[in-house]
C-alpha cells in the first residue's frame, strides 16, 4: 500500500491537486471554521491544529469544517478506486519522550458511513518522523495495513492485530483493533512502551504529533465522516 510521509501534509504544492480536484462546498454545518483547500488548516483555542490533508493520487473534492478539536467533521467524494486519498484529522503535539511521559490517552467519539472504504485512525509520530504508530479503532471495504502481521496483544484496553512494516520513508506500526469501535478511550502509552521495552522496534523515542482522524480511500457520492467528541491528555 502506498504510503505518505509527513512533509507532504504541508510541503507539497496545492496547485496541482487543486486543479485535479476541484474546490467542494462545505456542507451546511454552522461551524466556526471549513475549508475546501488541500491543505486547509485551524488551530483551535486548545492548541490543537485541524487539517483537510487531501495528499493521494486520484482524489476527489473534500470539505472539513470544526466548531471545536473535539466536534468537527469532513464531508468528502473520492471515486471508487484504489490507493488512499485523504487524512482529515486533528492534531495534538506532545514533544516528549516516552520515558517521561507518565500518561498518554485520549478519547474519542465518531459517527462514520456504512459504505466506501476508510479507517478511522491515531496516527503518532516521533519528532524525526522515522516512526509511525497507527492504531486503527474501526474501518470499512477494501482498506488493510502495510506491512506483516506480528499476531495479536492487548493493551490500552483494546485488543489490536499487530502489523509492522516500511514505507521507504520511516517505519509503520499498525494495530488494528479486533472489533469496530465508534466510542472509547485508548491508553496510548502501554503501547508505545510495548513497541519499545517488549519488541525492541524502536528506542526512547520523542513522541511529537497524536493525529485522530479518517484515512479515506474511496468514498464516492460524497460521504460524511463525523467526529463527535475528542481529546488527547499527556503528562
Amino acid at each position: 500500500m502506498a504510503r505518505r510521509t509527513l512533509t507532504k501534509l504541508l510541503l507539497a504544492p496545492a496547485t496541482a491537486v487543486a486543479a485535479l480536484i476541484g474546490f467542494a462546498a462545505a456542507p451546511a454545518h454552522a461551524a466556526v471554521w471549513s475549508s475546501s483547500d488541500q491543505w486547509g488548516n485551524y488551530t483551535t483555542s486548545d492548541n490543537y491544529i485541524l487539517y483537510n490533508n487531501i495528499w493521494g493520487s486520484g482524489a476527489g473534492a473534500q470539505s472539513i469544517w470544526a466548531n471545536s478539536s473535539s466536534n468537527w467533521g469532513v464531508w468528502a467524494d473520492h471515486p471508487n478506486t484504489g490507493g488512499i486519498k485523504s487524512y482529515p484529522n486533528a492534531k495534538k503535539i506532545v514533544n516528549k519522550p516516552i520515558t517521561s511521559l507518565s500518561s498518554l490517552t485520549s478519547r474519542y467519539n465518531v459517527t462514520v458511513p456504512s459504505s466506501g472504504a476508510y479507517n478511522t485512525s491515531y496516527d503518532i509520530w516521533d519528532t524525526d518522523y522515522d516512526y509511525e504508530v497507527m492504531l486503527w479503532v474501526n474501518h470499512n471495504g477494501a482498506v488493510g495495513p502495510l506491512g506483516t502481521s506480528q499476531g495479536t496483544v492487548t493493551l490500552g484496553g483494546h485488543t489490536w492485530a499487530v502489523h509492522k512494516g516500511d514505507n521507504g520513508a520511516n517505519e509503520v506500526f499498525s494495530f488494528l483493533r479486533t472489533s469496530d469501535s465508534s466510542s472509547g478511550t485508548v491508553n496510548i502509552l502501554p503501547i508505545l512502551k510495548w513497541i519499545k521495552d517488549t519488541k525492541g522496534w524502536w528506542g526512547n523515542e520523542t513522541i511529537g504529533d497524536v493525529q485522530f482522524g479518517y484515512e479515506i480511500t474511496s468514498s464516492q457520492g460524497g460521504l460524511d465522516f463525523r467526529t463527535n467528541s475528542f481529546d488527547v491528555s499527556s503528562s
